[in-house]
């Protein structure tokens, strides 16, 4: 896609941390961009940093614009315009700016914000004709947008064959021998060889929902590690910092991840001011932006379970209620254990237990998470290539893992499987470690330390694993108050009785 005209390949409108990072990011792999925003201020600083981080490329690279008219006129035909910009009405705003100004029914417009799913496929059908609208949910951060995203597009088939040069080029890169990350942060030297994170992920809006659903297990994955610091801090009563070897003593094994390391990293940080640990001094108040919601939402409407998932958001909103935990908490009786009489091997014992219940509930979050998009899948009519999803998901993004390897090849050995946990890989190693996971727990329950998602995933691994549920229970009561009738096992399930229960006592085939 590389020109040699004086008109530029692509152009960014929003040059806020993200914008402005996937414009530097898509000029240092040699494409000509055009940027602009309404704060004159964010594109000059665009220009200045293009500039001073990378002096022996084109000057001319970034090209600025003061406004919508002028950066259409800047484009090589048929134009490829990257929207950075919150979702919801600034969308539509930047959209309807572009109609005005003369975009062409054949230019692609990708909205890279974190748009609900739904509103994408409206949009699709709303500016058809008008021009293409296309979308490509970014994971990364600030740094991921500079150096190398996960990036998820998804949406018309022939506006993809001409994003995706430019989308593999920008994409982080993975070792294809051995699935780790190829990472280099350097200005104007970008990783060229390895695999690139990104894939054509479905018809319009898949590529939101899938990166939906990524951050539901952000939410959740973020959470895990919260409760064994949690776990560690108040049930040990270890130091951050100590706290921080354990986690970089983790990271080099199964639990290898990017927000395992950043953990370990913030927890042997010193505060500047009162230089106790600056873990300690944050406010336990923990804010989210929505994506989480949208998953556990998205779970309950559709009927997949993902408890630990909405437990990671409740966890967020059980944060924000200070005032009232703080009330609460003197009037609220709770344990007196003592873990100071535990001796060294005991411990460590603990400490190791508490890295295989960690692994397991990781492992049971993305169960849920790949359930989820497989059943929205079959709802939609989507083909979900979750080899590939995991492929993608291996760097760049914020929940990037040397666990996601073993997802990929899970996946590769049987494209239809139907529940991550049947893979021999996962069920072999939870029930290996099942013992730890519940002495976690167990140990977390009686110290009066919440756990909700470590403990969430192991009702959730106890309930697949049980052939018979108490549903039978539940559902003979809905048919005493309410007639809803049941199934017999000794028969089809198609066949619905409803027994009088205070009547006749008899049995009805309906």
């Amino acid at each position: 896609m590389k020109n040699h005209s004086k008109l530029n390949d692509i152009a960014v409108i929003g040059l806020g941390v993200m914008g402005k990072n996937l414009a530097l990011n898509i000029s240092d792999n040699g494409y000509k961009v055009s940027a602009f925003d309404v704060d004159n201020q964010k594109i000059h600083s665009l220009v200045s940093q293009a500039q001073s981080e990378s002096p022996q490329l084109d000057p001319h690279r970034i090209q600025p614009c003061l406004d919508v008219k002028s950066l259409l006129n800047s484009l090589e035909k048929p134009r490829v315009i990257v929207l950075s910009v919150p979702a919801g009405a600034p969308v539509d705003g930047v959209c309807a700016a572009l109609i005005e100004a003369g975009i062409a029914s054949d230019d692609i417009v990708i909205d890279t914000g974190n748009s609900l799913w739904t509103d994408t496929v409206a949009r699709e059908q709303s500016y058809q004709g008008q021009f293409i609208f296309f979308s490509s949910a970014v994971s990364g951060g600030e740094v991921g947008a500079r150096f190398g995203p996960s990036l998820m597009p998804s949406g018309n088939l022939d506006a993809w064959a001409r994003v995706a040069p430019i989308w593999r080029a920008i994409a982080a890169k993975v070792d294809g021998a051995t699935g780790l990350p190829i990472e280099r942060f350097e200005p104007g030297n970008p990783v060229t060889e390895g695999e690139p994170c990104t894939t054509y992920i479905g018809p319009s809006g898949a590529g939101h929902y899938v990166k939906m659903v990524h951050n539901g297990i952000e939410y959740a994955d973020m959470q895990l590690i919260c409760e064994a610091y949690h776990l560690l801090s108040a049930g040990l009563g270890m130091a951050a910092v100590d706290i921080a070897a354990v986690f970089a003593r983790w990271n080099q094994g199964s639990l290898n991840s990017y927000l395992m390391g950043i953990s370990a990293e913030i927890l042997r940080q010193a505060d500047p001011l009162s230089d106790k640990p600056l873990v300690e001094m944050i406010l336990d108040s923990a804010g989210q932006k929505g994506t989480g919601l949208w998953t556990a939402v998205s779970s309950l409407q559709i009927g997949c379970p993902a408890p630990t998932i909405a437990e990671a958001v409740y966890a967020r909103a059980v944060s924000t209620q200070k005032a009232l935990r703080t009330e609460l908490s003197t009037r609220l009786q709770g344990v007196n254990a003592n873990t100071s009489t535990l001796t060294d091997d005991e411990r460590s014992a603990f400490i190791d237990a508490l890295e295989d219940a960690l692994y397991c509930a990781k492992v049971c979050c993305y169960a849920q998470g790949f359930q989820l998009m497989a059943m929205t899948a079959a709802e939609q009519g989507w083909q979900l290539d979750f080899a590939e999803i995991a492929k993608i998901w291996r760097a760049g993004c914020i929940i990037r893992a040397t666990f996601l390897q073993s997802i990929t090849e899970a996946y590769q050995a049987d494209s239809k499987l139907s529940h991550l946990l049947m893979a021999d890989i996962f069920a072999t190693s939870l029930s290996d470690k099942q013992y730890q996971w519940r002495k976690a727990v167990a140990s977390a329950v009686m110290q009066g330390i919440p756990v909700p998602c470590i403990s969430s995933a192991l009702a959730y691994y106890d309930s697949y694993r049980a052939p018979t549920l108490p549903a039978n229970l539940l559902q003979a009561q809905r048919d005493y108050f309410g007639a809803h009738s049941f199934a017999r096992i000794d028969g089809p399930v198609q066949d619905k009785f409803h027994f009088d229960w205070s009547g006749s006592r008899t049995l009805n085939k309906l």
